[in-house]
């Protein structure tokens, strides 16, 4: 395919923000590169993955041949579809809930505010544009890397074809990530519906929205469409949202939730949609009662798929599953050892920065570690992640079930919130801090955190975890009084006190009288 031919590519609406941004990250007049002779890395997928990738082999200024290849957006869906916009929306959110907690707080709000929604989805428009050129064909250009925009294939064991052209490598990456999986409900496709990929595209507010899944992207969007003023209801298979997350903190979700105005359908089976005067009408049965909600759109938060189509891994000998992705060892290595893979195309942690932390695994083992010598492996990572609702709801390490699966025994430390002043001063005190040790050891395995700022407060549990750092030494770690992440410097205290046994005792009153 030539350059006259790549497709433009438009994203919606085409205002003087979004052009921006597609002039950062898929610019209408780029020309590709004629291809080198030979490329010591060559990387399909510009999103986090691949950009780490790139970029981090190329900065390390050793003469490294590096191209990289996307045919959509640069960025992926952290800059365009995801993290960044969808943080947005969120904080405008968090304001308009604030000021509905006003009085309580002391502050009487005289007039009715309003929300703008068409404003707030601007304002998401030009922040994401703003920080595009982060991302840009341009800034990867002036790192020294040949960018490539068009769609990219395995052609051999060591060529990738892209706009008519081959790229010879040495080794490759295949960073093409995932996207929202398509529902299987009878009629969305005729009738409509939203994914991440077009929902941040809307400029006039849904009244009346569904909402697909009871996950963490579902549980976010809907929770923020509902404060911006939209009817939400939230529709989820499970018996509980949030299935996998600590029962506990999605209790507590639930119910902040459902006290906000959602409307929960659980153990539901979507059959069918139908599009009537009035909008999009959702069929649905419990527990085999059979009913139905009409609504203005249909948002689908549930499941990611695999972008695998069109690589011709076959070619190459890369096994993969149109479900799982493409499937790598613990090095990240497909099943041609010249070839590798990060990111969301074959990890079951779906988050920008587990792909970024992929990729730098991608970078030692594709680049510096001959013979297979000092490989880091994907096992290694401790992982937190975060649902961006209110609370959030942060994890990192094992969680009490998975612990008993593998027959560890634990203990476990709970602080609620409701013991910290600070949480108390704000008007948050319905989370806590769950922490999980070794029995017998302060050794930490896990912990989970429901709070406001969770997500700022989980990393130093990780830093914790990843450098065996016991609750002991966090114990003698100094908290400034008053913050919320005094609740770490609480339950260190609380294991500390646990080592108090009668003959601990004993021998302390025994030292005071020489003391």
């Amino acid at each position: 395919m030539s350059n006259s031919e790549c497709p433009r590519v438009t994203m919606r609406p085409m205002d003087e923000f979004n052009q921006k941004l597609i002039k950062n990250v898929h610019p209408d007049n780029w020309l590709n590169p004629q291809a080198a002779d030979y490329y010591d890395l060559v990387v399909i997928g510009g999103g986090t993955a691949g950009l780490v990738v790139a970029a981090g082999a190329a900065g390390l200024d050793l003469g490294l041949k590096i191209a990289l290849i996307e045919k959509n957006l640069m960025g992926g869906d952290c800059l365009n579809f995801g993290c960044i916009p969808s943080k947005c929306l969120i904080r405008s959110a968090r304001v308009v809930e604030e000021i509905k907690k006003a009085k309580d707080l002391g502050i009487n709000i005289s007039q009715q505010f309003d929300v703008d929604f068409a404003t707030v989805m601007e304002r998401m428009r030009r922040i994401r544009a703003s920080i595009s050129h982060h991302d840009s064909v341009e800034r990867f250009k002036s790192l020294g890397i040949d960018v490539f925009l068009g769609a990219g294939k395995f052609k051999s064991q060591n060529t990738i074809e892209v706009d008519d052209q081959t790229l010879k490598f040495k080794k490759a990456v295949i960073a093409t990530g995932a996207r929202a999986v398509k529902p299987k409900i009878r009629g969305i496709e005729a009738a409509g519906y939203l994914t991440n990929e077009t929902v941040f595209s809307l400029t006039q507010k849904p009244e009346k929205l569904a909402v697909i899944g009871g996950g963490p992207v579902g549980c976010e969007l809907a929770q923020t469409f509902r404060r911006l003023g939209c009817e939400v209801t939230l529709f989820h298979r499970g018996s509980h949202i949030l299935n996998q997350e600590d029962p506990e903190a999605a209790e507590i979700l639930q119910k902040v939730l459902i006290d906000e105005g959602i409307r929960l359908v659980l153990n539901c089976q979507l059959e069918e949609v139908v599009t009537v005067t009035e909008g999009k009408r959702l069929y649905f049965s419990v527990n085999s009662e059979r009913d139905s909600v009409t609504v203005d759109e249909i948002l689908v938060g549930a499941g990611r798929a695999p972008n695998v189509e069109n690589l011709n891994l076959e070619a190459v000998g890369v096994e993969y599953d149109q479900t799982l992705g493409v499937k790598v060892n613990d090095y990240l290595q497909t099943t041609n050892p010249k070839i590798y893979a990060a990111g969301d195309i074959c990890m079951n942690w779906k988050f920008t920065h587990a792909a970024d932390a992929a990729a730098r695994i991608v970078i030692k083992n594709t680049l510096f570690s001959p013979f297979g010598w000092g490989r880091a492996k994907l096992s290694s990572l401790v992982m937190p992640w975060v649902t961006y609702t209110s609370p959030e709801i942060a994890h990192v390490g094992m969680y009490a079930n998975e612990a008993e699966k593998l027959g560890i025994e634990i203990e476990t430390i709970k602080i609620p919130y409701s013991r910290i002043d600070r949480a108390i001063a704000d008007h948050e005190e319905s989370g806590f801090l769950k922490i999980h040790h070794k029995k017998g050891s302060d050794q930490i395995l896990g912990a989970t955190i429901v709070a406001n700022h969770a997500g700022e407060m989980i990393s130093e549990i990780t830093t914790a975890i990843v450098n065996n750092i016991g609750l002991s030494k966090l114990s003698s770690v100094i908290h400034p009084y008053p913050t919320q992440a005094e609740a770490i410097k609480k339950a260190a205290d609380a294991y500390r006190k646990t080592l108090l046994t009668p003959k601990t005792k004993q021998l302390l009153g025994f030292l005071t009288k020489f003391s």
